[in-house]
């Protein structure tokens, strides 16, 4: 590589050069609007920041006005994680000007604050808990969150936490005052509220999505000793990489607009040639002929670190489907009437 070429940035080092560049107050109104994972991961890359290169800069900016251009949404939903991270990135008198607008409006009680929490940290706070309170605890979690702290309990509370996710069928207002008293406070309710319908199938689904295939497999062995045909329901419901084959050109052509390249050349290594096929044929050719190039000069990938960048395809993915960008699960050719 020549001093001329730019370096690769991945989109949290870009967004975190966008931020700084920002202000304090601009970027706070930004993520206001994002979810606590999001934030950590974008505090993280700006507490890595010593000082941003005038041409690192330049390119980011172009790239925002072009992506800006095109119809950009930020999502919604926005504690003491980023409180560090904000200080050593940006000093302490703009972090507390920042930190005070972004968590000033928040609950912070709860089940919000461990939201905010590291896996690790969560998983320390609860694994002592019964394994009902602790699976209605993560079902309140962002899927890719509940699976990061079950990695950190022992293979038997981990089969067990799943299993009971998966047969939670919802929340009583009773259970809700449990987890209260365990967290500080989570939810307010009455006695005549309906239980809010939370776990079953699908969130297991969801949850073991994010899984590493060791885990899984065990998860899935275990829960079939339970009951086979659930088992197979949740397997029915859960959308892996290989499931991307599935979803129509246009939305394939959605998902390239949503992921870096050097994520998508790691995630394709060692996947099928028909489904590298499916993501090329919805690029430009110039595009399709590079990216060959780069999985075919790309060395031993650790299979590690093409699951892990797979998982954050799938996120992108499911998020596209939530939002009704895209529809997974083959179902991309129904006809309109």
């Amino acid at each position: 590589m020549t001093d001329s070429t730019p370096r690769k940035m991945d989109g949290a080092e870009k967004s975190a050069i966008m931020m700084l560049a920002l202000g304090a107050d601009e970027a706070a109104e930004v993520m206001k609007f994002m979810g606590p994972r999001e934030v950590q991961k974008l505090g993280a890359a700006m507490a890595t920041m010593k000082g941003v290169p005038a041409g690192d800069l330049e390119r980011v900016l172009i790239e925002f006005m072009a992506e800006a251009s095109k119809n950009t949404d930020i999502g919604v939903d926005t504690d003491s994680y980023i409180r560090d991270v904000l200080t050593k990135a940006l000093g302490d008198d703009k972090a507390a000007g920042l930190i005070t607008r972004i968590l000033g409006a928040r609950d912070e009680s709860g089940i919000e604050s461990l939201k905010w929490m590291d896996g690790q940290t969560v998983a320390d706070l609860i694994r002592s808990e019964h394994p009902q309170i602790v699976a209605t605890i993560l079902v309140h979690l962002e899927r890719d969150h509940a699976c990061e702290v079950l990695g950190y309990f022992a293979e038997r509370l981990r089969n067990d936490v799943v299993l009971r996710i998966a047969t939670l069928d919802g929340v009583q207002p009773s259970a809700l005052r449990e987890l209260n008293d365990v967290l500080t406070k989570l939810l307010t309710g009455n006695e005549n509220m309906k239980k809010k319908p939370m776990g079953g199938v699908r969130t297991a689904a969801e949850i073991l999505n994010f899984m590493s295939s060791e885990y899984e497999g065990s998860v899935m062995d275990h829960l079939r000793q339970y009951d086979e045909k659930m088992a197979q329901d949740i397997m029915d419901e859960m959308f892996v990489f290989d499931n991307i084959i599935d979803i129509d050109n246009r939305g394939i052509q959605t998902i390239l607009r949503e992921v870096q390249s050097d994520t998508l050349i790691i995630a394709l290594k060692g996947t099928s040639e028909e489904l590298r096929e499916k993501f090329f044929r919805n690029m430009s050719q110039r595009a399709a002929e590079m990216m060959r190039e780069d999985l075919d000069a790309k060395g031993p990938v650790r299979l590690s670190e093409v699951e892990g960048n797979q998982k954050e395809i799938l996120t992108i993915v499911r998020r596209l489907a939530d939002e009704g960008q895209i529809v997974i699960g083959g179902k991309g050719d129904d006809q309109f009437v």
